[in-house]
């Protein structure tokens, strides 16, 4: 019987070998290394590419419907664009319709490299699909989102 105050070391193994969150931070922090890697020779990291990629819509969006798509909040988001716009990449200007409010957008620039980024981002991604043998990547997806 472990004293009081003790876990017994199987427990740590049952643990490590069943826990979901584990798992999923594992293969999130290999997957942004693999992304990370790839997009290096553009200059971004995958932080970078599905922030800017979030940008890319008909009317800029407002810096609370990006942070809410990124799950990230406001502080954070607004950390993660600073680097991009001092590369000159995104812009944050005020909301004409709630002055208190800021849009986001990105630059010609911007899309400029996001459309040198993508047939990377498109290569890396089949790589990826490729190594799902146990599943379905729709379905995986598809679960992901179930726990978001």
């Amino acid at each position: 019987m472990p004293e009081p105050g003790e876990l017994p070391f199987d427990i740590t193994l049952k643990v490590r070998d069943a826990c979901v969150c584990l798992h999923v931070q594992r293969a999130a922090r290999a997957l942004a290394r693999r992304y990370d890697e790839a997009l290096r020779p553009v200059g971004l990291t995958n932080g970078q590419f599905s922030l800017m990629m979030s940008l890319n819509r008909p009317e800029p969006p407002r810096i609370g419907e990006v942070a809410d798509l990124l799950a990230m909040d406001r502080t954070t988001l607004t950390a993660n664009l600073k680097p991009l716009e001092r590369r000159r990449l995104v812009t944050v200007s005020v909301d004409q319709s709630d002055r208190r409010s800021r849009r986001l957008s990105l630059t010609d620039d911007g899309r400029a490299l996001l459309v040198q980024a993508m047939p990377i981002w498109d290569r890396t991604q089949a790589e990826i699909e490729a190594l799902v043998t146990g599943s379905d990547p729709d379905t995986l997806r598809a679960d992901l989102r179930a726990l978001s």
